[in-house]
């Protein structure tokens, strides 16, 4: 009888140990090692082969002047948001990971991409439901697809004699923490299992030229469980995430070997599913019947795509001895050096004073370019003065009170001229080479924050 080997293993970074250990030398973590079964199967592995090329020649070392490069080519999903944040579609033998909180809605919007792609054959790998909870989902989705495979298993040698014999186009994985190895004997969901699970489809991907979409869970900080190595070995990394109390969900672009990592598509969860919101900017604009104080429309870019984001500032006077300082969707350092800008700059007394600043519609903005805007509606809510509801600003505010230039401004120019603005404030360094014939909106350029509060105080 062979002796069981055991080994430790990091449950934060996969780092591997034969001994316990306190600290984590890889990434040190403290007491994140657990004791795993890694007896492997003395039996060799199946080599399974998945086309009809020879393995030798495909092996070979070949220099990289003789290789021809071929085209890119993309298989077109039915949903417009997922290609967008994919860089324009799925790529053959790529390997997507898909990760957020629980109950966000992964499992039914990918469920939903594969019943509404007909044309395609998929095989959907459910380890956490049963075939009628599948069933139910996909009726509530109300949609039907005969090339749509259900297989129910967590054992990956099952899984690929049914992929075998279906040859899907696409496979869908929910989830790889349910997944089992039979060449490693500890349980479902620890690090070794998901590093040789996810290590057997990427084999799968790449020798049969089939796109595989892998499902993940998410640890309680937020980050995707598994070893780190996951995220390495996978192409895409996607993170869906969206507050619970919103109706509105967010797909993010992490890692993207084959297009931008800035990507972003915005869903709307309803009873029939996800809806995808082709236009952002009508939902992220709250509508006032009245001009109310402390709230200024800023343009921002995530990645290709212009958004007019609404910023809510509220300045009171601090009942304490320190004033509160509290955002939502911002970086908090940057709300302080506005603060300090102001207060060295313009003379404002915010040391005294409680800020509170929020994004509307629960976005998390990164692009420095709202920072104009952050300040305005911190100078309405200090001055009790609502601002115009037809403007929107545009610019990154620099420590010595300038306003700095941003990039792609043609594109919020634009995006604000089609939401019916009429009047939007650019730094003045943009407006070299802009030809303001080519838009209705009135563009109005500024060189500092004083001018900004000239013009609107």
């Amino acid at each position: 009888m062979a002796k069981t080997k055991t080994a430790f293993f990091c449950q934060q970074c996969g780092y591997e140990t034969p001994k316990w250990t306190g600290k984590c030398p890889s990434c040190g973590a403290w007491n994140s090692f657990v004791e795993e079964i890694v007896h492997k199967d003395d039996k060799t592995k199946k080599d399974i082969t998945w086309t009809d090329d020879d393995p030798k020649e495909k092996n070979k070392a070949h220099k990289l002047s003789e290789l021809v490069p071929q085209d890119e080519t993309r298989m077109l999903t039915p949903d417009e948001e997922l290609n967008r944040v994919l860089g324009g579609g799925v790529v053959p033998g790529s390997v997507i990971l898909v990760a957020g909180e629980p109950g966000i809605g992964k499992s039914t919007l990918f469920l939903q991409c594969a019943l509404q792609w007909k044309n395609i054959t998929t095989l959907y790998v459910s380890g956490e439901e049963s075939g009628q909870q599948v069933k139910l989902r996909a009726e509530r989705i109300g949609s039907n697809n005969p090339n749509l495979y259900l297989l129910t298993a967590t054992d990956t040698a099952t899984l690929f004699q049914e992929v075998k014999k279906v040859r899907p186009q696409f496979l869908i994985i929910d989830s790889i923490q349910t997944l089992e190895s039979p060449y490693v004997e500890s349980a479902a969901g620890s690090v070794s299992q998901v590093r040789e699970c996810a290590a057997e489809l990427q084999r799968f991907a790449k020798a049969s030229n089939i796109p595989v979409c892998i499902i993940g869970h998410i640890t309680k900080d937020g980050s995707i469980a598994g070893p780190k190595v996951l995220e390495h070995m996978v192409d895409t990394v996607l993170q869906f995430e969206g507050d619970r109390h919103y109706a509105y969900r967010i797909l993010r672009t992490i890692k993207n070997r084959f297009g931008s990592t800035s990507e972003l598509g915005i869903y709307e969860m309803v009873s029939q599913g996800m809806r995808p919101v082709r236009n952002p900017s009508e939902i992220l604009l709250s509508q006032h019947d009245e001009p109310l104080s402390g709230i200024a429309i800023a343009s921002t870019m995530e990645g290709m795509r212009p958004l007019m984001i609404e910023v809510q500032a509220l300045v009171t006077q601090a009942v304490y001895g320190t004033p509160q300082r509290t955002v939502s969707g911002l970086d908090l350092r940057r709300l302080q050096l506005l603060l300090a800008v102001l207060e060295k700059r313009g003379g404002f007394h915010f040391g005294t004073k409680d800020v509170f600043v929020n994004i509307a519609g629960g976005l998390k903005i990164e692009d420095p370019s709202i920072e104009l805007a952050v300040v305005c509606a911190l100078l309405s809510s200090y001055e009790d003065k609502a601002l115009p509801s037809n403007i929107c600003l545009v610019g990154e505010v620099g420590l010595s009170g300038e306003i700095r230039a941003v990039n792609r401004i043609d594109q919020r120019i634009a995006e604000g001229d089609k939401l019916g603005m009429d009047v939007i404030f650019i730094p003045k360094a943009n407006a070299k080479g802009l030809d303001k014939k080519n838009y209705k909106i009135e563009i109005k350029t500024v060189n500092k924050v004083e001018d900004v509060y000239k013009m609107l105080f």
